[in-house]
């Protein structure tokens, strides 16, 4: 709040996101806020890296400067760094091979037994809940023009979502693949000027 509070709230923000990611709660209270602030007049800067709840936000804006070695990632949540779509996976996975052959069950009880109650439910609500907020967001703002946006939005949320494809939680997506999921990215590299300005800004507060 600080921050913007004496921008000129009529020419829109340019948000420079530099994050390795966060919680879901704070994460939309960020681009709620902002929204109220700005309304949807929000490019996402990337000059470095914007992961898991960084792309989360990204997505909540109109559009995406990347750089050539810029990165988004995966949305997929961490449940105390345990990733959600991976305990789904294995639950699936355990229930399959003991009824399949039941002389398993000691191994996957090992395992499985370590679960807090409720825990696989806390999973499937956090993938639930971050789905649902990057498909509105994108629905509702960067693909508000595009002749079937919820659509577009799930495939794009399913891409960032996929854990099988994108193996880690901390894979990176340069540009190219982000618009090959769909996602509305222009590179800096356009405007050099516009670049040396980013770059500036960014090395002042990363150092």
């Amino acid at each position: 709040m600080m921050a913007v509070h004496k921008l000129d709230k009529s020419i829109g923000l340019d948000l420079i996101l530099q994050t390795p990611g966060g919680g879901i709660a704070a994460t939309q209270s960020l681009v709620n806020y902002l929204q109220k602030v700005f309304g949807r007049n929000i490019r996402a800067v990337v000059p470095q890296v914007a992961l898991s709840a960084g792309t989360m936000i990204a997505c909540s804006c109109r559009t995406i400067l990347m750089a050539k070695h810029s990165n988004l990632g995966p949305i997929d949540p961490q449940l105390a760094g345990i990733p959600a779509y991976g305990v789904i996976r294995e639950f699936k996975r355990a229930c399959r091979e003991v009824k399949k052959d039941p002389s398993r069950i000691p191994i996957w009880q090992s395992i499985i037994g370590k679960y807090m109650p409720t825990f696989i439910s806390q999973c499937e609500n956090a993938i639930a809940c971050s789905n649902a907020f990057v498909e509105n967001q994108l629905a509702t703002g960067m693909f508000a023009d595009d002749p079937a946006p919820t659509a577009k939005a799930k495939a794009v949320v399913k891409g960032l979502s996929d854990f099988v494809q994108n193996r880690t939680h901390d894979r990176h997506l340069h540009a190219e693949d982000c618009i090959k999921l769909g996602l509305d990215v222009q590179t800096v590299e356009e405007d050099q000027g516009y670049q040396d300005l980013l770059l500036t800004v960014h090395h002042c507060y990363i150092t």
